[in-house]
């Protein structure tokens, strides 16, 4: 399931603001004559609906109505509009892990700490615990993960004399020279801020930082090694014209090259087998799943792509702060909450369900018509999709402002994708200039 690929500037999403009370009511229920509480959620994950009637039957005092407000970026900018009026928050909102600081800093979540979420460290695995660990709180509840994986369609690496998966990033541009030379590319990008975090968070990068008070951020995009090294590696696959750069990611012709094989794999969050499901049906038992190449020969290091969490809108009416918990307790850490979203698409951030049989034995998906479609050729590709979970690397962190730092990138990065005046890392150079200079009109101070 799709979670998170495109981010965009959110308007005004820097501005200061002050808490706000969620914009929930409070009800006397005439059946019972009991309080009834009654919740907003806003969310864009179709799985999170799912979950209401079995948690209103356990809690029959609180009413959840679930609204799709825009995914993410269409979401982020009306809860900052709701925010900067005044009204019209929900209770929890649905948060991508890179958004979450920012949202922290401004201090408009709820730390969920003292209602007992401080004690779940090891239910989640690392990369999505410590993305919802900011300044030793806990502000959110992960739903979903997106630690990455090689998805390769083995059809056309078979056909181009890739018989062996590769395991680094060596190995990886060797096997781009041989799918290049029968006419498809290994893989795609056209310029994506969040793959490129990604693939140097993988590489070791730590470009990014906060002091715990939100005034001073340091942004070493140019001085950083892991960027050094990925950005070198990635210039090599664009001047060699090893990779797609014309094709955006999530667009018809994307789609198209999945599913005629012109496009050969992707490196990305384990969240996309549905996604190939529905956008490269041709391609149903060609695909296969394998862990992300590395620096070295046996490296085992990994990165999250995509991801989100449900947090709590700070409140000052205790009641519907509690009531909200529950609902979000039950999500995000009840077995029946967990399941119902897994078993409708979902890929878990639990350490439970990534190690339970029913989920890690899985051969097949279920198609749109409810049939089961081996479309990984009867591996069990969660197996592989588990383990990379457990590899991702903890610490890396984001911009108190990074979805407008995203929204940018390829204003000042893009160009290098297409334009071989234009280097990668002269690209790099001028989004850490603009983001200094959009940080310090902001208040920041930049280190």
């Amino acid at each position: 399931m799709k979670f998170t690929k495109r981010a965009v500037a959110l308007v005004g999403a820097v501005i200061m603001l002050a808490p706000l009370v969620a914009c929930g009511s409070s009800s006397s229920s005439s059946d019972s004559g009991s309080a009834t509480t009654s919740i907003v959620v806003w969310s864009w994950d179709s799985t999170v609906p799912r979950t209401v009637a079995g948690f209103e039957k356990a809690n029959p005092n609180i009413k959840v109505k679930v609204t799709n407000a825009g995914t993410n970026k269409d979401e982020y900018t009306a809860l900052n509009n709701a925010m900067s009026a005044g009204k019209g928050a929900p209770d929890i909102a649905q948060i991508e892990y890179y958004a979450l600081p920012e949202y922290v800093i401004r201090d408009n979540l709820q730390n969920l700490s003292s209602l007992g979420a401080s004690s779940y460290k090891s239910f989640y695995t690392p990369g999505t615990w410590s993305s919802v660990n900011i300044n030793g709180g806990v502000y959110a509840l992960p739903i979903d993960s997106g630690p990455m994986a090689l998805f390769y369609n083995k059809e056309v690496f078979d056909k181009a004399g890739v018989t062996q998966v590769p395991t680094t990033w060596d190995e990886f541009y060797e096997a781009a020279k041989k799918i290049r030379a029968t006419g498809s590319y290994i893989t795609s990008d056209t310029g994506d801020a969040g793959f490129f975090d990604s693939m140097t968070w993988q590489a070791g990068a730590t470009p990014f930082a906060t002091s715990k008070d939100g005034k001073t951020v340091t942004i070493g995009l140019t001085t950083d090694s892991g960027v050094k090294k990925w950005t070198a590696f990635w210039q090599k696959m664009i001047n060699e014209d090893l990779i797609d750069t014309k094709t955006p990611g999530w667009s018809d012709d994307w789609n198209k090259g999945l599913n005629d094989g012109s496009i050969a794999s992707l490196l990305t969050g384990a969240w996309m087998p549905y996604n190939l499901l529905s956008g490269a049906p041709d391609g149903s038992g060609k695909w296969r799943v394998a862990q992300m190449p590395t620096w070295e020969a046996g490296g085992t290091e990994n990165s999250e792509n995509g991801g989100s969490s449900l947090a709590i809108i700070k409140s000052s009416d205790d009641a519907k702060v509690k009531a909200a918990y529950k609902f979000l307790d039950y999500v995000a850490h009840s077995a029946t909450g967990i399941k119902t979203r897994v078993d409708a698409g979902a890929f878990p951030a639990d350490n439970d369900t990534l190690k339970s049989s029913d989920f890690l034995d899985a051969t097949s998906l279920t198609d749109s018509n409810g049939k089961a479609n081996e479309y990984f050729g009867g591996q069990e590709y969660n197996k592989v999709l588990a383990k990379a979970a457990t590899d991702v690397i903890t610490g890396y962190k984001f911009l108190p402002f990074e979805v407008y730092a995203r929204g940018i990138f390829a204003d000042d990065a893009g160009a290098a994708y297409t334009d071989k005046s234009i280097t990668l890392s002269q690209g790099i150079a001028a989004w850490q200039k603009n983001l200094t200079k959009y940080a310090e009109s902001q208040g920041y101070t930049v280190k």
